[in-house]
C-alpha cells in the first residue's frame, strides 16, 4: 500500500514538473518573438545607416519609430560621417564614442555599417583617347589629364548626357588632387596601387560609342572597336589586373551598346551600368555590379510650390511608342490610354524643343509612366524624379540605383507589366490614389531628388557620392574574391577572364 502511495506521489510531482518546464519553455519562446519582432520592425525608407551623411533635407518617415529631423545628425568629421540608428529603441544604453586619430577623426571598424570610410581608388593614367581626347580635348605640358584650375572640359549635350556617367566619376577623382576645388568626399584618388580599394579604368565608353560605333567607308574596324581592343590589351598587362585577376577594377559602361567586345573580356571586374537588359548574367550581376542613374535631360523642378490640385494631368507619357522586346507593353499602353480623360500619352523626341515641352508636360503631371524599351531601364524615370512627378513604373526586370538603401516604393508605383495591359487596370489604379497618398510620395521625391543630380563639383549626397558608396559597399565582397583568386597564387597567376562560352541573352544585339 506504501509502494502504491509513493508511486502516486511521484506521478504527481513529475507531472507538475513537466507543467513548469513546459510553461518555462512557453515563456522563453514568446518573449524571443516579441524581440525578433521588435528588432525587424519598419524601417525608413531610406536605409540611413549606410548613407554618406544619413540625412535628406527634410523629415523621414521612418515607420513606427518618431521621426528625426537634421538637427538629429551629428556633423560630419573630416571626410567621415556618422550614421544615426534609424530606431534606437531597446539598444540598452548609450551608442560609446569611437576613438580619435590625431587629426580628429573617427577610427572605422571595417565591419561597423554605421561608419563610412573614403573609397581608396587607383586610376589608370590611360592616354586621352580613352577619355578627355573624345571630347575634343587636346593635352597640354606633357599631361594626360586637363588642368582643372584652368578650363573643365564640357561633355556634349542632348541625349550623350543620360550617359555621362564615365565623365562625372572622373571628374571627381580628379578633383580630389586638386587643392582648393570645393567638393564632397566619398572617394579619393590614391598614386599607390596597393593601397587602394579599387583600380578605375577612365575609359568615356558611351560617349566612343556614341560617336565612333559606325565603320566608315576606308575603315576595316570602328574606332570605337579599335579603342576597345586596345583597352583589353592595356588592362590585362598591368600589375594590378593580374594581381586580382580583375576582380577589384571598375569598368564604365552605362550605354547598353558601350563595351560590346570588351565586356567579353574584363567580365571579371565591376560594371557600372544603366540596366542588364543586354548582359548575360555570366558577364554581369547585381551582386557584382552596380547600377548607376541616368542624368536626366529635363530641367529639375527648383522651387517647386505645385500641389495635387495644380497638376492639371494625371498620366503621362511622351517619348518612343513602338519599341522591340520588353517594349512592346508601350504599344499596348497607348492604344489603352491615348482617349482617356487627363492623360497625355504621344510620341516625342528631343528634335523641335522636345526637351523643353518634356519638361513642362512632366511638370504639370501628377503621375509619369516609365514603361520598358529595348531594355529594362530609360532615363524616364530620372526625369520624373527631377520634376517630382510620382512614377508609375511598368518593367519587370529593372534593376535600379542604391536599392540596398532606398525603398522606392515609398515615392514611386510599381505594375508588372502582366496587369499593366488589362483592361483598365492601370487608369483605375492611378486614379484611385488620392491626394493625400500622392503629397507624401511628392514630398519624398523632393527628399532624394539629389541623390540623382550628377554636377561638379560633386556635392555631399549627390549622384557622384551615391555612386561611390555604391561601390565602397561591394568592397568587403570584392576582398573576398580576390583573396580566394590568390589561394594557388605561389604555382602562377591562372589565365582568367575570357568565358570559353557565354550564353548571351535573346536581345543582345
Amino acid at each position: 500500500m506504501a509502494e502504491k502511495h509513493s508511486s502516486s506521489s511521484l506521478g504527481v510531482i513529475s507531472r507538475k514538473s513537466m507543467f513548469c518546464l513546459f510553461s518555462l519553455v512557453s515563456a522563453l519562446f514568446i518573449l524571443s518573438w516579441f524581440l525578433m519582432l521588435r528588432s525587424t520592425g519598419s524601417a525608413g525608407f531610406i536605409d540611413l545607416s549606410l548613407l554618406p551623411h544619413p540625412k535628406p533635407n527634410s523629415v523621414i518617415d521612418i515607420g513606427n519609430s518618431a521621426s528625426w529631423n537634421r538637427n538629429d545628425v551629428e556633423p560630419s568629421i573630416g571626410n567621415r560621417a556618422r550614421a544615426i540608428p534609424v530606431d534606437n529603441e531597446g539598444d540598452g544604453g548609450e551608442e560609446k564614442p569611437r576613438e580619435k586619430d590625431d587629426l580628429g577623426d573617427v577610427k572605422c571598424n571595417s565591419f561597423d555599417k554605421n561608419c563610412n570610410q573614403v573609397l581608396k581608388v587607383f586610376m589608370y593614367d590611360l592616354p586621352s583617347e580613352f577619355h578627355f581626347g573624345l571630347l575634343d580635348w587636346k593635352p597640354q605640358g606633357g599631361s594626360v589629364w586637363p588642368d582643372l584650375r584652368a578650363k573643365v572640359p564640357a561633355y556634349p549635350g542632348g541625349l550623350n548626357l543620360q550617359h555621362s556617367i564615365e565623365y562625372w566619376l572622373t571628374m571627381d577623382l580628379l578633383a580630389s588632387e586638386v587643392p582648393g576645388i570645393p567638393r564632397a568626399g566619398s572617394a579619393v584618388r590614391v598614386q599607390n596601387s596597393s593601397e587602394a580599394d579599387v583600380i578605375f579604368v577612365p575609359f568615356f565608353s558611351s560617349i566612343s560609342y556614341n560617336r565612333y560605333s559606325k565603320v566608315n567607308p576606308h575603315q576595316k574596324k570602328s574606332k570605337n572597336k579599335s579603342l576597345e581592343e586596345k583597352l583589353v590589351k592595356f588592362v590585362t598587362s598591368q600589375k594590378e589586373w593580374k594581381r586580382s585577376g580583375g576582380r577589384d577594377h571598375i569598368i564604365l559602361a552605362h550605354h547598353p551598346n558601350s563595351m560590346l567586345y570588351a565586356r567579353m573580356k574584363l567580365w571579371t571586374a565591376m560594371f557600372i551600368l544603366a540596366d542588364f537588359g543586354r548582359y548575360s548574367p555570366n558577364i554581369a550581376n547585381v551582386g557584382k555590379d552596380v547600377i548607376a542613374p541616368y542624368k536626366h535631360v529635363i530641367k529639375s523642378y527648383a522651387n517647386d510650390s505645385s500641389n495635387f490640385d495644380s497638376r492639371p494631368t494625371l498620366l503621362y507619357f511622351q517619348g518612343a511608342i513602338y519599341r522591340k522586346d520588353g517594349g512592346f507593353a508601350r504599344q499596348e499602353l497607348f492604344y489603352a490610354l491615348k482617349d482617356e480623360k487627363d492623360v497625355h500619352f504621344q510620341f516625342g523626341s528631343v528634335q523641335k524643343d522636345g526637351v523643353s515641352k518634356a519638361s513642362q508636360g512632366m511638370h504639370s503631371s501628377k503621375f509619369c509612366l516609365n514603361i520598358a524599351g529595348d531594355t529594362p531601364s530609360s532615363n524616364r524615370l530620372f526625369d520624373a524624379i527631377a520634376s517630382h512627378c510620382v512614377p508609375v513604373i511598368i518593367s519587370d526586370d529593372i534593376e535600379l540605383p542604391y536599392e540596398d538603401v532606398l525603398d522606392y516604393s515609398q515615392f514611386c508605383i510599381f505594375v508588372r507589366t502582366s496587369d499593366a495591359v488589362r483592361e483598365k487596370f492601370l487608369i483605375n489604379l492611378v486614379r484611385s490614389i488620392k491626394k493625400d497618398e500622392w503629397t507624401r510620395m511628392w514630398q519624398r521625391l523632393k527628399e532624394v531628388e539629389n541623390f540623382f543630380e550628377f554636377q561638379y563639383p560633386s556635392k555631399e549626397g549627390d549622384a557622384v557620392q551615391m555612386i561611390w558608396q555604391a561601390v565602397a559597399r561591394k568592397v568587403p565582397a570584392i576582398r573576398l574574391k580576390v583573396n580566394k583568386f590568390r589561394r594557388f597564387s605561389r604555382f602562377g597567376t591562372p589565365k582568367d577572364g575570357v568565358l570559353r562560352k557565354i550564353p548571351s541573352p535573346s536581345n543582345f544585339w
